[in-house]
């Protein structure tokens, strides 16, 4: 464990030098100024609407930051060489593939932390609540989905030739899941026949983001909090679909040539 602790704290770091943090910056900036923008209306609608933008904006930057560190962990390694003496030691391809997703989810969680800080105070600053539990939801269910995100970024990263492949395949096919993928039982139902059982199958073999995305209703509309024993089932669910990509990621490392 200590040697998986080592591999991520470099990679935590590497991340932290490179400008992927200082886009945060930037964003954060923007979203001050959407959300500045809610002293001049009185309206709730305008209000949320507002909130929903910053939200959105806030899944987008985490979904670039994660899935372009993941792509470039082990590829970039071996691009560089250094793959080679990192597992000259007593490193084990698990071990490397544990390391490089531990330190790019604690990187996309620090992303996370200040976003969602920020947020909440700009926000509280207008409507003069700060329902903390609801965020501590949606928080935690964002950095589990971006678990999940990583893990499939860094198995992908191990079939696709360039970075920049497994960087545009996978941000299509989260999208993909994100914006159709509760839909497909029901295009599935539709088809029937052969194209339609492969879409049931489908419906259920992938990853739902969208649930997770979902939960960011709890802070635009303030609604109450999720039931604590089906928040807790989300996480263990995100946590199973992590660990089967890990897992493929590490099969399909140790069959890959490091040359």
């Amino acid at each position: 464990m200590n040697i998986v602790w080592a591999i991520a704290m470099v990679v935590l770091l590497e991340m932290i030098r490179r400008k992927d943090f200082y886009v945060l910056f930037v964003l954060t900036a923007l979203i001050t100024l959407v959300m500045g923008s809610v002293t001049f209306f009185n309206d709730d609608k305008i209000v949320r609407y507002l909130k929903e933008i910053c939200l959105v904006l806030i899944w987008l930057s985490s979904l670039v930051i994660a899935i372009t560190s993941a792509a470039r962990q082990i590829p970039g390694e071996r691009e560089a060489r250094t793959i080679f003496p990192l597992l000259a030691k007593p490193v084990t391809r698990a071990q490397v593939v544990l390391g490089k997703f531990l330190g790019c989810w604690l990187a996309c969680g620090l992303a996370l932390v200040m976003f969602y800080l920020f947020f909440g105070a700009v926000a509280a600053s207008r409507e003069h609540a700060w329902p903390v539990p609801n965020y501590f939801q949606a928080a935690m269910l964002h950095w589990a989905a971006l678990g999940v995100i990583i893990a499939l970024t860094l198995a992908g990263s191990m079939v696709f030739a360039a970075p920049s492949s497994t960087v545009t395949i996978t941000f299509v096919l989260v999208v993909g899941i994100l914006l159709l993928g509760r839909h497909l039982d029901k295009v599935a139902l539709q088809w029937g026949g052969a194209g339609g059982a492969f879409l049931h199958a489908l419906y259920y073999a992938i990853p739902h983001l969208e649930f997770f995305a979902d939960v960011r209703d709890l802070i635009i509309h303030n609604w109450p909090l999720v039931p604590w024993l089906p928040w807790s089932g989300a996480l263990l669910y995100a946590a199973l679909y992590t660990a089967v990509f890990l897992l493929c990621g590490w099969m399909l490392f140790r069959r890959k040539a490091l040359n």
